[in-house]
């Protein structure tokens, strides 16, 4: 295939861009040129808000949006006069009201998520946007994305403190519960999209099943090699102050993914090769957050 990759330098569109050229597939990359580039694909430097004439009479046969988090990323990408067979864009769970009954459906309303606020937001329109202008897109609603390339401080944060054989300050006892999905999945699904063009368009992706945050904690620690030791901290101190989620615990239905891609990664195997990556590329997190120091200095 020849594919339209928006992002290719960092976390899930990397991951996307190199899977997609291993599996044989004539990859672009469109992006800003600030990172190291994806080996194996072309690449378009250009910010995708200042497109221009850059993708006019170009064809693909899938554009793969990684990348586009509001209205305007779409339409200026659709406005080059771009031709493709497929579309598919990268949404999120965020699109979601937390008061809606769990597990959150594909045909549940949308709208306004107090946790993730104007990101959630963003996403709907965006979503609602490209449904208006390309009927037959795919919309991906994912939970938590993990996996080799990750650049924010979440399970990095964990291994951390297992390599410094540090206790994890975790709220509460632990019981609140998480939801992943592995890019290398989400890259198969994508696959299963292009070839079988399933009738619904809209699919929320992630992991069956969840996992409470003490138990993901566990597995960090083990892949690290090592064993958690926990402390409680009490629900009145402030959780994204000195640990890598927001106090907030939902489910997504996956049975429609299911049906055409029911196995995934186990979460163990996943969470052990991003250690065995994270550890010879500790530099890959662009902004560690202080947790360590917040513990140091106001829960120890």
């Amino acid at each position: 295939m020849k594919l339209l990759i928006t992002g290719g330098t960092t976390f899930v569109s990397k991951f996307t861009a190199e899977y997609f050229v291993q599996a044989g597939n004539d990859v672009t990359v469109l992006n800003r040129g600030n990172r190291e580039q994806v080996s194996g694909a072309k690449w378009i430097c250009c910010d995708r808000m200042q497109l221009g004439d850059t993708l006019k009479g170009q064809f693909f046969d899938a554009v793969l949006d990684i990348t586009a988090y509001m209205q305007e990323h779409i339409r200026t990408l659709l406005d080059t006069g771009v031709a493709f067979s497929d579309y598919v864009l990268i949404s999120s769970s965020a699109v979601y009201p937390e008061t809606n009954p769990q597990p959150f459906t594909e045909e549940q309303k949308c709208g306004y998520n107090a946790v993730w606020g104007d990101y959630g937001i963003h996403k709907l329109r965006a979503e609602e946007y490209l449904s208006d202008r390309v009927p037959a897109a795919y919309i991906l609603r994912p939970p938590y994305f993990y996996g080799k390339y990750e650049n924010l401080y979440r399970e990095a944060f964990p291994f951390d403190c297992a390599v410094l054989d540090r206790p994890f300050y975790i709220p509460e006892n632990g019981d609140m519960n998480l939801q992943f999905f592995h890019v290398h999945d989400l890259c198969r699904f994508i696959e299963i999209l292009l070839k079988c063009h399933p009738q619904n368009h809209i699919f929320n992706v992630g992991n069956k099943e969840t996992v409470t945050i003490k138990e993901w904690v566990r597995m960090c620690y083990k892949a690290a090699g090592k064993e958690a030791r926990f402390i409680s901290v009490d629900r009145t101190i402030p959780q994204r102050s000195y640990f890598c989620f927001h106090h907030y615990e939902y489910v997504l239905d996956v049975s429609k993914q299911n049906e055409l891609m029911p196995d995934t990664v186990p979460l163990m195997q996943g969470l052990q090769e991003e250690f065995d990556w994270y550890i010879n590329h500790t530099d890959s997190i662009y902004y560690r957050k202080p947790y360590m120091t917040f513990i140091d200095d106001n829960l120890k």
